[in-house]
Formats: structure tokens, C-alpha cells, sequence
């Protein structure tokens, strides 16, 4: 049995990145280990890791196919909170899916996604 999930997001910035999260979406850092290359956010009980490229995998720039949705409680506060601090994908709306939510690129590109579930 899976138990949750925490995503590694690569970076070749993990200090501004740490940064990033921690001012703009205040997140906590719980780990950072900078001679290792990553740290581990928490808001919550989301926690997302991050982590210099290692030599498994080529690395050229950050990439994501898909993103990272954040699920909240109040999807108007988080939205008040960065939307004058990011660079938006798309702005708060309802959808008819049954959830109110927006995205926003986090400093490396990475799609983020928050988002409430709403009545339909």
C-alpha cells in the first residue's frame, strides 16, 4: 500500500528555488543539504522535494510534462497571496469539473496548480 506521494523537482538553482517557495508560497524548508543538492518543502501535509540533477539521468533544463496539483482549503487565499509575485498560467476560475482553481509556474517553469473543490 502507497502511503503519499512527494515529488523531486529538479534545479540547478536550489537555493533561489528554496527561496522561492519558502517567500513567495511559504512553504517550510523541513531538510536543506546544499553539499548533497536538495531540500524538502512542506505547506501542510503537501511536501514536494527538490534536488540538483544527478548523473542517473541527462539533465539540460528543467521539464515537466504534467504539473503538480495542490489541493486547499482556500484556494482564494492562496491565489491573494502569489498572484502579483508569479508568473500566472492562468488566473482563479471555476470549473465545471467541480473545482475552483489557477496555475502558476513556479521559478524553474514547473506547472503548479492549486485547487478547492467546489459544489456543481
Amino acid at each position: 500500500m502507497l502511503k503519499k506521494v512527494s515529488p523531486i523537482l529538479w534545479t540547478e538553482q536550489l537555493e533561489e528555488t528554496v527561496e522561492f517557495y519558502s517567500h513567495i508560497l511559504l512553504f517550510e524548508c523541513d531538510a536543506l543539504d546544499l553539499k548533497e543538492g536538495w531540500a524538502k518543502m512542506r505547506k501542510g501535509e503537501a511536501v514536494i522535494m527538490l534536488g540538483l540533477p544527478n548523473d542517473h539521468l541527462r539533465f539540460e533544463k528543467p521539464h515537466f510534462t504534467g504539473s503538480i496539483y495542490l489541493y486547499t482549503n482556500n484556494v482564494v487565499s492562496e491565489w491573494e497571496l502569489v498572484k502579483d509575485l508569479v508568473n500566472v498560467c492562468y488566473p482563479l476560475e471555476k470549473f465545471s469539473y467541480g473545482m475552483w482553481e489557477f496555475g502558476i509556474f513556479d521559478n524553474n517553469g514547473y506547472l503548479l496548480q492549486f485547487g478547492q473543490a467546489i459544489d456543481i
